[in-house]
């Protein structure tokens, strides 16, 4: 999780923003941790549960994931995806 200063978030509101739109970001004051900026979305998911994310030991992964994985680390064997590419 990122950090800025209060400070930070006076002058450059845009870049602290920014950050915060993708992940919560700590705001401190006397470099101590005093806030928390989030999206709105990402705060909605929180206060109602409603992230659909879910953790899978390995060896339980529902099958589709299984063969997404395996696909990947195929993919990597062969060299592909270590690049800039999406």
């Amino acid at each position: 999780m990122r950090q800025f200063t209060t400070g930070d978030l006076n002058r450059q509101v845009g870049d602290v923003t920014d950050a915060a739109s993708r992940e919560p970001v700590v705001l401190t004051k006397h470099r101590k941790p005093r806030f928390v900026l989030m999206s709105y979305d990402h705060y909605e998911r929180l206060r109602t549960g409603g992230d659909t994310r879910k953790v899978h030991r390995a060896a339980e992964m529902p099958a589709e994931h299984t063969d997404l994985f395996e696909a990947e680390i195929d993919r990597l064997a062969r060299g592909e995806g270590y690049g800039d590419e999406p």
